[in-house]
């Protein structure tokens, strides 16, 4: 299984676990010329907007780790985009998470950053 098989095999089950803890899954893989965000989702009352990161090893760092800070500015300027084609409501509240796959260990992390500029 290569890179990329294995990073979708993750992601599967990675929603399989959101939705057994009452996560709304609307969209996976939404992307637009700025980046994608893996998952999109309501969680309580918040919309969701998922990055999904898979480290087989330590040797590069945490899964967490991985998510910087060109990688959130990225996430929130396609969150932005999907809020306007969506027509959401500026009053909705959003989250940004991270859900953290380093070898079969799963660490969904709430509120992983805040929106950035």
């Amino acid at each position: 299984m290569n890179k990329r098989e294995k990073g979708a095999q993750k992601e599967e089950q990675v929603c399989a676990c959101l939705l057994s803890r009452g996560v709304k899954i609307v969209e996976r893989n939404f992307r637009n010329r700025q980046g994608e965000i893996d998952v999109i989702g309501y969680d309580g009352g918040y919309l969701v907007f998922f990055e999904v990161k898979y480290r087989s090893g330590k040797s590069r760092g945490s899964a967490a780790e991985a998510v910087g800070f060109a990688k959130q500015r990225k996430i929130c300027r396609v969150a932005d985009y999907y809020r306007v084609i969506h027509h959401c409501p500026e009053d909705t509240p959003i989250r940004f998470d991270v859900v953290a796959v380093d070898g079969e260990e799963m660490n969904w992390i709430k509120g992983a950053f805040d929106y950035i500029i």
